[in-house]
């Protein structure tokens, strides 16, 4: 099942983040901190945004390359604030089903009651 491709990539990314290895691009992010994983991960967010106004016969291909390399520094995020792509999945499924409408407003009152 293709999920199931998104959790091994996220357990790859786990290992490279405990590896000693220098030859790693993964380690080498974990290793230079929050502030370079949040730009890779910004970065990446303007790419995906900018090909989506590409108007040349590539622009299908240049969204999907920028969509996963987004897919995958957010993963190296994820891992880095310690947060398992279990728990992501699991907050898409209590969604599922739900007006984005009604799920939105609903978290509007709760964050309104702290």
């Amino acid at each position: 099942m293709k999920e199931d491709f998104l959790q091994k990539l996220f357990d790859l990314v786990e290992e490279r983040k405990n590896s000693t290895t220098k030859d790693s691009y993964v380690k080498s992010l974990f290793d230079a901190g929050h502030q370079k994983i949040n730009e890779k991960v910004l970065e990446e967010s303007l790419e995906l945004l900018e090909a989506t106004l590409d108007t040349s016969n590539s622009k299908q291909e240049k969204v999907i390359h920028e969509t996963a390399d987004l897919w995958f520094h957010t993963l190296i995020l994820l891992s880095n604030e310690n947060i398992k792509i279990e728990e992501i999945i699991s907050e898409l499924e209590s969604r599922f089903g739900t007006s984005g409408h009604l799920e939105k407003a609903s978290r509007s009152s709760s964050e309104e009651e702290k």
